[in-house]
């Protein structure tokens, strides 16, 4: 299928909000109300990497639906409160960051975040000099159906700081439909260093669109992992980073895993605008029948190294599935060394049989094949991603066809 006949490639089909409830307007966002999460939720909750209680975690938000239900934190250093909260308490949020690295006319989706009255999500402050030495968690649990969750966020790095911030998305085992609009913005001061794993897990007709503004500063350096297990009925994702200072990086990876009915598009603009700055995008896609689009765009306005790599298989296209690759580069200095990279293939069938004449069975070969062609380490995720790889390893047979 050619991907001219794919009427929703990177559109954002915001007609359907009005199909949800998306008031927010009787949601006290600004306080935690404290309540019991079962055993089912907590279970979900670890699948997307959000484990509750984990003594591994420095601290922990949850929001299911409109409501923010738990919120703990032991650490020194930083704070982490519901985004409302935040505003009320403290007025230089709103004048110094609140929607400036993604602004609020943005596009049709962002629009109808910023008209929230009460505005759902956390805000993350670490000041000068803090190094984070656990992560922090938060998830955006969706347990009612057709439901339309709005979400911003706000993280901020003072100069020196260290945090890595582990973000679940996902909704209930019975929700099949609703929408999910996040707001997220990233502010990395002078020589800090922000990690953010964000893993989404969703219903099979969820409309998701993200949106993530990150502006790093002089030495600064931006790590974005993006991990989608269960693609929604679509997903529109194109983070923006601003490396402004001398020397600031970033790196980002994506790792899809589409299934039949999924539409996925996936891209991420880098604007490289002082000197010495660098950055790297890896996107690593499995379609078993979805639609994935993967992109990425690098823009060199100064002296800087960067690289764009879109790599897909395609295990089964089904009716309509395909993988689409289209990386780009742009360059305004004569000094800005980009290039990039793209390709689509399947398992090879002699690569199964070899893994199998070394003692594994078929579906272990396979599933070994996919874990090494995604690449991805991504702390608290191991045994999650495993499951699910070996769930694509039943659909995918020998990778003929």
């Amino acid at each position: 299928m050619n991907s001219s006949n794919n009427p929703v490639h990177g559109h954002m089909d915001m007609g359907r909000l009005d199909q949800y409830r998306a008031s927010q307007r009787d949601a006290q966002t600004d306080k935690v109300a404290e309540t019991h999460i079962g055993k089912s939720d907590t279970a979900a909750l670890a699948g997307a990497g959000v484990f509750l209680g984990s003594e591994k975690r420095s601290a922990t938000m949850v929001v299911r639906d409109h409501q923010p239900i738990c919120l703990q934190n032991d650490s020194k250093g930083f704070e982490m409160l519901p985004i409302a909260a935040a505003l009320k308490q403290y007025d230089w949020l709103r004048e110094k960051y609140f929607f400036k690295a993604v602004p609020e006319d943005d596009n049709e989706a962002v629009a109808s975040c910023a008209k929230q009255e009460n505005p759902l999500g956390f805000f993350i402050h670490v000041e000068k000099g803090v190094k984070v030495t656990l992560p922090c968690q938060a998830a955006m649990y969706m347990a009612s159906d057709k439901l339309a969750q709005m979400v911003h966020n706000v993280v901020i790095l003072e100069e020196e700081a260290e945090l890595q911030l582990i973000t679940g998305c996902l909704t209930r085992h019975h929700v099949r439909s609703g929408m999910h609009v996040a707001v997220e913005e990233h502010y990395i001061g002078r020589n800090a260093r922000l990690v953010s794993t964000m893993v989404h897990s969703w219903g099979p007709e969820i409309m998701v669109y993200p949106h993530t503004g990150t502006i790093v500063e002089e030495g600064g350096r931006f790590e974005s992992n993006y991990v989608l297990l269960r693609a929604a009925g679509h997903v529109v994702s194109n983070p923006r980073t601003w490396l402004n200072g001398r020397g600031a990086s970033a790196k980002y990876v994506t790792v899809v895993i589409a299934g039949p009915g999924s539409v996925v598009d996936t891209g991420g603009s880098v604007y490289l605008n002082a000197e010495n700055t660098s950055a790297e995008l890896a996107h690593r896609g499995v379609s078993t029948g979805g639609i994935m689009n993967q992109g990425g765009m690098l823009i060199g306005a100064a002296p800087c190294k960067a690289h764009v790599d879109c790599a897909g298989m395609l295990l089964d296209p089904g009716e309509r599935g395909y993988i689409e690759s289209v990386p780009g580069l742009q360059s305004l200095h004569p000094d800005a060394r980009m290039s990039h990279e793209a390709s689509v293939g399947k398992i090879a069938p002699e690569q199964v049989e070899y893994l199998m004449s070394r003692g594994l069975e078929e579906r272990e070969a396979i599933s070994l094949l996919i874990r090494g062609f995604l690449g991805a380490e991504i702390e608290g995720l191991g045994e999650t991603l495993d499951e699910r790889i070996a769930e694509i390893a039943e659909i995918a047979g020998h990778g003929e066809g």
